[in-house]
């Protein structure tokens, strides 16, 4: 079981146990004890855009692993905040599940000590280092271990919008290259038609964290936002992409944003109320769902966030493992399974994301996704997501969330936020 030295010393206890240790009891519901050794995963997805895609992972493996007894339980949602509290509860309790749906990258740094080595045993065994893209086998490396398997990426810098609110507001939006471009095309949509010009959810901070990523990128460029997450950012640089951000909350989203999250504001886009929706293609899997009726290039269409032409910005869905497994064997199983062409293409249909292995073609993708996919293998720049866990260690990237929600959700302090969050990062 895992030893009480090293989650003193390894995991990141600080990162929680300030922040979320009131919520640990609702964020374990649902969760089991590992008596036996039979596989148990947790994961985040138990809505919207990932409901079906774990459900249609899981079948699967089942169906090509009916001998594996396994429990695989949905804990909460909202950025992944009740499943990581989930995650430290059961590993505080030297009660570790099998394996979690989780970010790789510097997330990995909250559960330091305790992770297991998937190296040998699923990686060199399947050959995965020479079939997964290069930077998602990095960012699965962590402390020369190899504790995670990827399993699909979504592109954070898109903007989706309504085709009949651009056309009635007379809007090209291949036309929009700039920040200045896009304020532009909110104002006309909020003067010359009645939908909400730019939808917006505000009850979690990391929404309007990782909206202000994109303005910052898209008004000062990439190297502006690469510079603020290795703690040298421009302070004039980070104010000005506030300002924005707060001319557009003030001005141009709906009046329901501060109590609503992602999944209820991409819902205004389908329903005909919004005009457009800044987020991470995951919303191309609630879109193509079957409980609506709302098509690609007839009713809903996208374009990089204006600015970020050529960038793909990094976002990484994968499953670790901790160490002291109660079903190693299972465990790896499962681990090689999802890093299979298989698993990837089936999941990542559904989810909205896109396979991690190079070897996919793209005419096993949707056809959106098979566009996401070809900039995922030949864009100019990636660079790794800022609220998503990847850019930051998680203690930084909580303080960065902590600038939005302390000083930047109305009443909106752009000085305060702005020293926040380059302290933040600074540390």
């Amino acid at each position: 079981m895992v030893e009480n030295d090293k989650l003193t010393n390894g995991l990141d206890r600080r990162t929680y146990l300030g922040g979320i240790a009131a919520g640990a009891v609702a964020g374990l519901a649902g969760c089991t004890d590992s008596e036996d050794d039979g596989l148990e995963v947790l994961h985040g997805w138990t809505g919207g855009d990932g409901a079906a895609a774990i459900e249609t992972l899981i079948e699967a493996f089942e169906e090509e692993h009916s001998d594996i007894d396994g429990t695989f339980e949905p804990v909460g949602g909202d950025g992944n905040v009740e499943l990581n509290t989930a995650v430290l509860q059961r590993l505080t309790n030297e009660n570790p599940m099998s394996s979690f749906a989780n970010w790789p990258g510097n997330n990995l740094k909250r559960y330091e000590g305790v992770l297991m080595d998937l190296e040998e045993d699923v990686w060199e065994a399947e050959g995965l280092k020479e079939d997964m893209q290069e930077r998602a086998v990095e960012l699965c490396t962590y402390n020369d271990k190899m504790p995670a398997v990827p399993i699909g990426s979504h592109r954070m810098n898109n903007l989706f919008y309504n085709t009949a609110a651009f056309d009635e507001a007379g809007i090209d939006a291949e036309s929009l290259e700039s920040m200045s471009d896009l304020m532009d095309a909110l104002e006309t949509i909020d003067q010359d038609t009645d939908y909400i010009p730019f939808a917006h959810g505000m009850r979690s901070a990391f929404l309007g964290l990782q909206t202000w990523v994109q303005i910052l990128s898209s008004q000062s460029g990439v190297d502006a936002y690469t510079d603020f997450i290795e703690g040298d950012g421009d302070r004039d640089a980070v104010i000005d992409a506030l300002e924005t951000l707060r001319e557009i909350q003030q001005n141009y989203i709906s009046d329901d944003a501060s109590s609503i999250g992602y999944t209820q504001a991409a819902q205004k886009l389908i329903a005909g109320e919004a005009a457009c929706i800044h987020g991470g293609n995951w919303q191309y899997g609630m879109y193509r769902s079957d409980d609506y009726d709302f098509e690609f290039g007839e009713d809903w269409d996208w374009i990089p966030f204006p600015g970020t032409e050529g960038t793909y910005f990094y976002h990484l869905d994968s499953f670790v493992v901790p160490d002291d497994n109660p079903s190693s064997e299972e465990t790896i199983e499962w681990q090689k399974f999802i890093g299979t062409a298989e698993a990837q293409v089936e999941f990542n249909n559904l989810k909205g994301s896109v396979p991690l292995r190079t070897d996919i073609e793209p005419d096993e993708l949707t056809d959106f996704l098979a566009m996401t996919y070809e900039d995922l293998l030949d864009s100019e720049e990636y660079p790794p997501t800022l609220a998503h866990g990847l850019a930051v260690e998680p203690k930084q990237q909580n303080d960065c969330e902590g600038a939005i929600g302390d000083h930047f959700m109305d009443p909106y302090d752009a000085d305060a936020a702005a020293d926040a969050l380059l302290d933040a990062v600074s540390k």
